[in-house]
């Protein structure tokens, strides 16, 4: 049976045991990220080059694709070799954008007023995840953090589950994963998940998206304990 995705999920928090969220676009803004990818760095890139802006935004649009639900898309490192450019200094000229999605403190503060373990699991790569602890102060809000760099996979990948319990033991059946990606969303239920949330509007300047299969939560008001 499909869920309907209007219907507010419903947790049972006194069966949860931890909690795993993703961090771009579910709990921050996905517009920063957007914007920088699809404005900032192409503008950049045609400056560098003599390019003008369009040809640099579809170059690079191309580009991305390539790589897309790779761990390369997510690499800071694999960008700045490939453009010739400083992506962590360009991350920097435009971190003002970097913004926690509404209620995401209240939330938190109130799992872990549950006594849950929180566990913040993200494809963003360090440098990145650097930028945006300086900017947001949320790292110290969890109790363990785990980055798809460290163990040589993204979401994306089912055994990137597998790996991630070799550093952060959990019980697929009393875990509950909070993630804007459709892709990621499906590898975590493949690996046997038990609760799985869509985020339906990760970027604030954009519309809702369809999280199909899958029960969404417009904002974590949603299910706040």
């Amino acid at each position: 049976m499909v869920p309907n995705n209007s219907i507010v999920p419903m947790i049972s928090w006194q069966n949860l045991e931890t909690l795993l969220l993703d961090l771009d676009g579910t709990l921050l803004d996905l517009h920063y990220d957007n914007h920088f990818w699809l404005e900032h760095v192409p503008r950049r890139y045609a400056e560098k080059y003599g390019l003008s802006p369009e040809t640099a935004k579809d170059e690079l649009i191309s580009r991305y694709k390539k790589v897309e639900g790779t761990l390369n898309w997510y690499c800071v490192d694999y960008w700045t070799q490939e453009l010739g450019l400083d992506i962590p200094v360009l991350k920097q000229e435009v971190d003002h954008l970097i913004a926690i999605h509404p209620h995401v403190i209240e939330f938190l503060d109130a799992v872990r007023g549950l006594k849950k373990r929180i566990v913040l699991v993200t494809n963003a790569h360090g440098k990145a995840l650097d930028i945006k602890f300086r900017r947001t102060r949320l790292g110290d809000r969890f109790d363990a953090v785990v980055c798809a760099h460290d163990l040589g996979l993204p979401k994306e990948y089912p055994d990137f589950w597998e790996k991630m319990q070799q550093v952060q033991s959990f019980d697929k059946t009393s875990t509950l994963l909070i993630d804007d990606s459709l892709p990621v969303l499906r590898s975590a239920h493949n690996y046997g998940i038990a609760q799985l949330l869509a985020v339906k509007n990760p970027d604030s300047k954009k519309p809702e998206k369809d999280a199909e299969e899958f029960q969404a939560i417009q904002t974590f008001l949603d299910i706040m304990p």
